[in-house]
């Protein structure tokens, strides 16, 4: 019984202690543990600050403006809600996706084009004092270029996309065919081409790879990169390698096979360009080359001729 009332007696003042202390440093505790929050909190925005300013100013800033501007455009005109998107989506695509803009992006960007181009013009055709039938002219001059630099510049992204694509074709497909025939599967194929070579081809099928290993089906990763290329030939590839893996033909001989079909295109296309060069060299020769020639050898005839009648 005496150690049952020790224990209660110790428990009891250590019940009290601890109340009287809590109520002697209440405020105390209070304040530490609010600035404990406030320094967890500010140290989570500090990181969140860092990461946004580690980012390019594309990312921080236009982005931002560009889906700001896309989900205020009209309903009519938005890209997601037009037919638009597809066509847009698609061109995108196989100018490889520049900035990684979305089809509503790029329609947003575009718009804002148009306004920022055409009030350049006005602003440039203000001081000239020009009448507002000027004016409007050069409003209305703004906005088709801001309009048509857009779509300029993305598709002459896509054409050097698809030329390097078919240059670079015929001689990562001969390293594709040696590697399969070598015993390796397709799939190793691919990663063996993707560590030696470089350029848009190579990141297609390392993309191709990473769609495969998430996946997705080697027939439908295949088609997708035949239609992000826009290349013909790539298409033609695809085909034959998803039309073996049906058939169950060795893929081996049918990458020999489109190899020397590429190789045989590449020629062509090279003599095609080389029967061409002569036509082509025929302006510059005309415009430049020949009127000089022309005052070099009938100059001096020329003036020793007006000098003699002169005389």
């Amino acid at each position: 019984m005496e150690l049952l009332i020790s224990l209660l007696s110790g428990l009891s003042f250590t019940l009290l202690s601890y109340v009287f202390l809590f109520h002697l440093y209440r405020d105390k505790i209070t304040v530490q543990s609010r600035l404990q929050q406030v320094g967890s909190l500010l140290s989570w925005r500090k990181k969140y600050l860092d990461e946004k300013l580690s980012q390019p100013f594309f990312e921080r800033v236009i982005r931002p403006l560009l889906n700001l501007v896309a989900e205020k455009l009209p309903k009519g005109t938005r890209a997601a809600d037009s037919k638009q998107k597809l066509d847009l989506q698609k061109k995108l695509l196989m100018a490889g996706n520049p900035w990684d803009l979305t089809a509503g992006e790029y329609l947003a960007l575009q718009y804002a084009m148009m306004i920022g181009l055409a009030l350049v013009c006005l602003f440039l055709a203000l001081p000239s004092g020009a009448s507002p039938l000027v004016l409007v002219l050069a409003l209305l001059l703004g906005a088709i270029l801001g309009y048509l630099l857009p779509n300029y510049y993305l598709g002459v992204l896509a054409t050097r996309r698809q030329e390097e694509i078919q240059d670079t074709l015929p001689d990562i497909l001969d390293l594709l065919t040696v590697s399969v025939e070598a015993g390796l599967g397709f799939d190793a194929a691919l990663v063996k081409v993707v560590e030696k070579s470089k350029g848009v081809l190579a990141e297609e099928f390392s993309r191709l790879l990473q769609e495969i290993k998430m996946g997705k089906p080697r027939r439908d990763a295949l088609r997708d990169l035949g239609l992000r290329s826009g290349n013909e030939d790539l298409q033609t590839l695809v085909g034959a390698i998803i039309q073996a893996d049906q058939l169950g033909v060795s893929i081996g001989n049918v990458l020999r096979l489109q190899s020397a079909e590429m190789r045989g295109k590449r020629k062509q296309r090279a003599e095609e360009k080389a029967m061409k060069a002569p036509v082509k060299m025929l302006i510059p020769m005309v415009l430049f080359i020949f009127p000089t020639l022309f005052v070099v050898l009938l100059g001096p005839a020329i003036m020793q001729m007006m000098k003699t009648m002169g005389n």
